[in-house]
């Protein structure tokens, strides 16, 4: 049977607060869960934040006090203007989140990456299961350069940094829906994984052209996956990944067709394959 790479959104985000410690840890607990996926900014100390926007999320967030984020008010919530110490400071887990009913509520703050492969990698020990993989995205886009997020260069080499001290590269993937910073770990000769993030209806080969290299993975949205696109995905030597894929009966029916992983909020929801081939 093929292995497939089953991957927790922002670690378990419909059980708990998403990219948070807690969330991966949960994860974890799955034995199908093979990669945590996740979201990292930068702070204006230069710390690689979890965080799945370069603001603090109104929807999910409050403020030190306990209050509400004014929403919309970027600026002054922008993670990019502010010192890790004054992030953490932030409530992101007490709020009901209105699209995921069964997330479990609690105080939980926006971690730095360090602090999340450092707990992840003890829990797994503990657990006694194998070390997991990383599905990173940074955060990029042209209208954010210098502003909210750092320029593409030094974006990505921040992140390779760590994640290269950490001593996590061989399981790491780094993902982006922006084309630049892909070409700028390309040209870094990164010694991880490149996968294109994709939330257009442009095409495959479209995308493609959009990048001087083939990467390892091809990531859109899972609506767009047919039969015909794991085929041509496969013809070009790269895996397909879709995200992200909350229904059970979905799941089945990608996995069918031929991906080679599923993204979802939901690890608990993860089909028992040979269970459903009875």
């Amino acid at each position: 049977m093929r292995d497939i790479d089953w991957q927790g959104h922002r670690g378990a985000r419909g059980l708990l607060p998403e990219n948070t410690i807690p969330a991966f840890l949960k994860a974890l607990e799955f034995p199908q869960v093979r990669t945590l996926e996740m979201d990292v900014v930068v702070s204006k100390d230069l710390q690689v934040v979890v965080s799945h926007d370069p603001w603090m999320e109104a929807e999910i967030c409050l403020q030190p006090d306990g209050s509400e984020i004014p929403e919309p008010d970027y600026e002054q919530f922008n993670l990019y203007e502010l010192t890790y110490d004054e992030i953490k400071q932030f409530d992101c887990g007490s709020k009901a989140h209105p699209r995921f009913p069964e997330q479990e509520k609690m105080a939980v703050h926006k971690p730095l990456l360090t602090e999340v492969v450092e707990a992840v990698e003890s829990q797994a020990r503990t657990l006694g299961r194998a070390l997991p993989y990383y599905n990173i995205e940074i955060k990029a886009l042209p209208i954010l350069d210098d502003r909210y997020t750092p320029a593409p260069a030094p974006f990505a080499r921040l992140v390779l940094e760590v994640v290269t001290q950490l001593g996590i590269a061989g399981r790491t993937t780094l993902q982006s829906f922006d084309p630049r910073i892909l070409e700028e770990l390309r040209n870094l000769e990164a010694p991880v994984r490149l996968s294109f993030l994709v939330e257009n209806e442009d095409g495959l080969e479209a995308n493609l052209a959009r990048l001087d290299f083939t990467p390892d993975i091809y990531s859109p949205e899972h609506l767009q996956v047919d039969a015909a696109l794991v085929e041509a995905v496969h013809r070009h030597g790269m895996e397909l990944v879709p995200w992200t894929v909350n229904d059970q009966a979905r799941m089945l029916e990608l996995v069918e067709l031929g991906v080679d992983g599923v993204i979802t909020d939901y690890p608990d929801r993860i089909p028992d394959l040979d269970e459903s081939r009875k």
